[in-house]
Order: structure tokens, then sequence, then C-alpha cells
């Protein structure tokens, strides 16, 4: 009889002792998980936007905050030339050098394809800095050319591996073709999911478009082009940005920007004007800011 009392006794101690240990871990465990995140979604006033097409997404939550026909196709102009940089760079090494052909010259005179010429040789790292922040399509054409004759094929499939099911690429920097068809297609909502995982995986090439220009080495001496998100770069918590725009296209615009400590947005305007892109961009940054506020 002693040992079935002594034994019953340590049963309910261990009993009690798991319990203890139970409540304290559900405590703890209250303590160290992560607050939920809620969703900053809002809305516009029709009119607000001068873009035909919108999105503000959410990378860490994955949530659509604002839409306007965020699945409609349209060109994409020169926000092609982050899935450029994205192929290039997962498939061949920074350091492999590159000379600027005739090929790689187009019609195209904006400055910063100016300050590149046919014979440069640089670095594929610096192909995709100044072809991103100073949009050169010179340097962006030999950053693809790199890839050999399957550059357009490794871009398409990249897109489709990415799910962005509303784009396709014609040429590697987006420019129009012909008066009727664009470098390339896609979606307000395929452009921030590109943007977001070219974030991710290739941060300080995007991020060099929040400085007011960009240095590179070609042949030996510094080429200097002017950063084309400069208008952007006053904006609190700016990350990074690009630009595009053709005749075809109007303006297009996707930046990153944070809404709280280490957390992100990405804003795409597509089919805007030249200068509205950029106010309709503001425009979503600004939503989205009250947005936030309004839930501390």
């Amino acid at each position: 009889m002693p040992v079935l009392l002594l034994g019953a006794g340590l049963c309910a101690c261990a009993g009690i002792i798991f319990l203890l240990y139970a409540y304290k871990t559900a405590v703890f465990s209250a303590h160290v998980q992560p607050k939920k995140m809620t969703s900053l979604a809002f809305e516009l006033p029709l009119g607000s936007l001068s873009a035909k097409a919108a999105v503000v997404y959410d990378p860490t939550t994955k949530q659509i905050l604002y839409q306007k026909n965020a699945e409609l196709t349209l060109p994409l102009a020169s926000l092609t030339k982050l899935m450029t940089a994205q192929t290039v760079l997962s498939s061949v090494p920074t350091t492999t050098l590159v000379t600027i052909s005739e090929k790689d010259i187009s019609t195209d005179n904006d400055a910063a394809d100016l300050v590149l010429k046919v014979g440069d040789v640089l670095k594929v790292s610096d192909l995709v800095r100044i072809g991103l922040a100073a949009s050169s399509n010179y340097a962006m054409a030999a950053a693809a050319g790199s890839l050999g004759n399957n550059s357009l094929t490794d871009m398409n499939e990249g897109a489709s591996k990415l799910g962005l099911t509303h784009t396709y690429f014609l040429n590697p920097t987006g420019l129009d073709i012909d008066k009727n068809t664009s470098g390339a297609y896609g979606s307000a909502y395929d452009v921030a999911l590109l943007a977001s995982d070219f974030l991710k995986n290739y941060p300080q090439y995007f991020e060099i478009s929040s400085n007011p220009s960009v240095t590179v080495d070609a042949s030996g001496h510094p080429v200097t082009a002017a950063a084309t998100a400069l208008p952007l770069q006053d904006i609190p918590g700016f990350i990074a940005a690009k630009t595009g725009y053709t005749d075809l296209a109007g303006g297009n615009l996707v930046m990153a920007y944070d809404i709280d400590i280490n957390h992100p947005l990405v804003a795409v305007v597509l089919g805007s004007t030249e200068e509205g892109r950029f106010d309709d961009i503001r425009t979503l940054v600004n939503a989205s800011r009250q947005a936030e506020l309004a839930q501390q």
C-alpha cells in the first residue's frame, strides 16, 4: 500500500509540474510571438491618378493594398530592365567584361546612353548599375548580350517562374519596336512581384537608384550619368525605383519604400504621363502612409 500511495503521489506531482510547464510555455510563447500584421489597404477617389493601371503591394504579407486595373496588360517600357538585370545577374559572373557593340547602339539618344560609345568595355555589374539607375539602353542591351542568343527566352522563362502571367518580353530594353509594338508587356501587379523579388535578391543594384547619379568604369575612364529616379529621392523611406517611358507606354514607374522599419511596400503605375507618373506615385505613397497612421 505505501508503494501504491507513493506512486500515486509521484504521478500527481508530475502532472502538476507538467501543467506549470505548459502554462509557462504558453505565456512565454504569447510574449515572443510577433504581432499579427494588419492590412494597410486603402482606396482613392476616382480621378486621383493619371495612370491607366496602378498597384500598391506588400511583399511581407503578400497583400495588394490598392489596385486600379492591376492585371491589365500594358507596355512596360524600361521597367523591362528589372527582368533583364535579374536574368543577367543570376546567370553571368558580375566581373565578366562586355564590349559595347554597334548592335547595342540604337536610335535612342538620351543622356544616359550618350556617355557610352561603341568599343567601351565594362563589367557586367557596371552595365547593370547604369542600365538600372540611369536607364541606359546601350548598357542593358550589352548586358543582355552576355547571355548569348537565348536572352529573351531566358527572360520569359524567368517571368514564368515568378508567376508573372501577363508579362512577356520582345527585347531587353522595353523600347518600342515600331509604332504599334512595344518591347515588352505586363501588368502593374506583375511588375510589383518582379520588383519585390529583385529587391530581395539584388538590393545593392536596385538601391543605387536612391543616389543622384551613378558612376561606372568604361575602358579605364569613369562615366557618370544622372539617376532617372531623382524626382523621388526626397520621399521619406525611399528605397529604390525604376522609371520607364516610351510613346506606346506613356509614363511608367515602380518604387519601393519603407512604410515602417524593415517593412517595404512596392508601388507601380503604368500608362501615366512622363511627369504624371511621379505625381501618381506620391499620391499612392501618401495614401499608404495615411492608412498606416490610421492604424496606430
